[in-house]
């Protein structure tokens, strides 16, 4: 596995093929998480659906309903507590972050994203957590999508970021409330993941 770093921006930075390292552990343990934690389609404040379909592990897991955005600690579908982050989940969001250059980030949630064709995440601040200090990592799995990274206004200009298997995004610092987010996801094959596209975002949440 060759692993390219690619300076996106002061406090972005991609790495091509980071999340392939212990493959084989990774997905089994992802397929273990969903299997405890089925996938939804939650709804937003708004009462709109979400086109991706959702999960989380670790101690918090990020939800959303009529209510508003948040972290529990409990599944609001089975009333328990989320699965816990897997070992393999956590080491690959520590050693990621820290290949960025955002040194002991060990995250407290996971949020799985399901995107199927069509679906995809418009623009967004990931503004819930305790700490903005601690950096996002975004994990792609699965078919490929276009990842867009904007400023700290919606209408800003996005960078508009093809993302494979594997590839993982780090960003923190000064540009940790930037706008990202998904274009739609065009139809594809993975071996793995068939027509889908996972996205683990690792945070620190509480």
């Amino acid at each position: 596995m060759d692993l390219f770093e690619s300076s996106l921006a002061e406090g972005v930075e991609l790495l091509h093929g980071f999340a392939l390292r212990d493959e084989t552990t990774l997905l089994d343990d992802l397929k273990f998480i969903i299997a405890q934690t089925p996938l939804r389609h939650m709804v937003t404040p708004g009462g709109f659906t979400m086109s991706v379909a959702m999960a989380n592990c670790g101690k918090l897991g990020w939800i959303s309903d009529r209510k508003g955005y948040r972290y529990d600690v409990l599944d609001p579908g089975t009333g328990k507590p989320w699965q816990a982050m897997p070992a393999s989940f956590l080491t690959l969001a520590s050693q990621a972050a820290n290949e960025a250059g955002f040194a002991n980030f060990v995250p407290d949630a996971c949020l799985i994203n399901q995107y199927k064709p069509a679906a995809r995440m418009t623009l967004h601040q990931d503004k819930n957590e305790q700490d903005f200090s601690q950096p996002i990592v975004s994990v792609s799995l699965g078919v490929p999508a276009i990842f867009l990274f904007g400023g700290f206004e919606r209408s800003d200009k996005t960078m508009k970021i093809p993302l494979k298997h594997g590839d993982v995004v780090v960003w923190g610092g000064k540009w940790r409330l930037r706008f990202h987010g998904i274009q739609p996801v065009k139809s594809s094959y993975h071996p793995a993941f068939g027509d889908c596209r996972i996205n683990l975002t690792f945070r620190q949440a509480g």
